[in-house]
């Protein structure tokens, strides 16, 4: 299907290997943007859910698990499907499944409902990230760091909206406002249907990149199970540090410094705009360095303010939150692209299987540290994740890798 938009972004005749379509990337990150900000309305509902539907707390960790299982147990399948398979219009599609979800969950007023309408929105979530991951690999050309950092940018911006939007319109007015955001769907569709058609019509792109990755010197079928082990390690490392900050540093500093409520807000703000900042430079800088460099000094090389941090007062606590998020969030686009050089012409199925574990690895990692917290203290559990980014010496291990060859 052709489209004006879809015509406007189609590469020029320059090599489409070598070139990178920003408009389509912009468009994915959009994207993006709006599938995390309704992805971050439903915690926010949950109080509302308490009060008004009667719900118990094993029945919203329900609904986590039900939200939580579709978008992270389904992402790494719809991934290898699509590597099999493409399937251009899947995105506006899962967009369409996140929309009637969104309707489904605004009228819901039972508990078997609204975990059907979150696992809606879950499903539409796990076809979006893997194959969105994968069109932002397809239009990179050579910057392959830039263009996940960018996808991921965008997401983070969905995930701080999110909270912010369901504060200023569900929760004074009602579960019934839930529908106003089935209109951010909508414009999610519009906008995927045309990279779907940019998609259709530069199909030929994927057996490019199929044919340009398996021209290097392919590695042995043990060292890629290895390294792929040792980089799970690496996102379990990043991902249970960055929670414990994002879910549990305000009560850490209420309890350790005594600051205010609306102080320690501003606190975790500042926290999360570096978290931004990281992520959309650490891909342009594995453009520039080598994903393995980036991947060595952003697990490894933040040990040192991780450890740091326990024993820090203030002021330094805070700066030491700022330098940690920026160093620690440019190494999930390394680590990604990393796994996609290791595993030529899988991209769908690396991008699937890595925000699938991201995504496990982040509610999980909260309900075990909240667990440890109910023990020991908010304080003892930041002592113990202190010595999480040491995992990074792991590197060591990872082979030296550059567009799919061996170096």
């Amino acid at each position: 299907m052709k489209t004006a938009l879809a015509e406007e972004i189609t590469p020029a005749p320059n090599p489409p290997v070598e070139q990178t379509a920003f408009a389509v990337l912009f468009m994915i990150s959009f994207s993006h943007m709006l599938n995390d900000t309704i992805q971050a309305l439903i915690p926010s509902l949950y109080p509302l859910f308490k009060e008004n539907q009667g719900l118990s707390f094993t029945q919203l960790g329900l609904i986590t698990f039900a939200f939580q299982c579709t978008a992270s147990l389904l992402q790494p399948i719809v991934g290898w499907v699509t590597d099999k398979k493409p399937m251009p219009y899947s995105l506006a599609i899962g967009m369409g499944l996140t929309l009637v979800g969104l309707l489904l969950l605004s009228q819901a007023h039972s508990f078997t409902t609204i975990m059907f309408s979150a696992a809606m929105v879950g499903m539409g979530s796990a076809i979006f990230h893997p194959e969105a991951s994968r069109i932002a690999h397809m239009a990179a050309g050579r910057r392959r760091g830039f263009a996940q950092s960018l996808f991921q940018v965008g997401g983070n911006a969905g995930s701080s909206l999110g909270p912010l939007l369901a504060a200023i319109m569900i929760v004074p007015h009602g579960q019934g406002q839930v529908a106003w955001f089935s209109l951010l769907a909508a414009m999610g569709m519009f906008v995927l249907w045309h990279v779907g058609a940019w998609q259709w019509k530069n199909l030929h792109l994927i057996q490019k990149r199929k044919t340009a990755a398996h021209a290097g010197v392919e590695l042995p079928r043990r060292t890629v199970v290895i390294s792929l082990v040792i980089l799970i390690a690496l996102t379990f490392s990043k991902y249970v540090y960055l929670v414990s900050l994002t879910s549990y540093y305000t009560f850490y500093l209420i309890e350790r410094f005594g600051v205010s409520v609306q102080a320690s807000q501003l606190y975790l703000f500042a926290f999360l705009f570096a978290v931004a900042a990281g992520t959309i430079l650490g891909g342009p800088i594995g453009d520039r360095i080598g994903r393995k460099r980036v991947i060595w000094a952003s697990i490894l090389g933040v040990a040192p303010f991780t450890l740091w941090l326990p024993h820090a007062n203030l002021v330094t606590t805070v700066a030491l939150t700022i330098v940690i998020g920026l160093i620690l969030a440019s190494a999930f686009s390394a680590i990604l692209v990393y796994a996609q050089e290791l595993m030529p012409g899988k991209v769908g199925l690396v991008a699937g299987l890595f925000f699938g574990i991201a995504f496990g690895i982040a509610g999980i990692g909260a309900a075990v540290l909240g667990k440890i917290a109910d023990h020991t203290g908010i304080v003892a559990v930041f002592h113990g994740c202190a010595y999480l980014p040491l995992i990074g010496l792991l590197t060591v291990f990872l082979p030296n890798i550059e567009g799919g060859k061996v170096k």
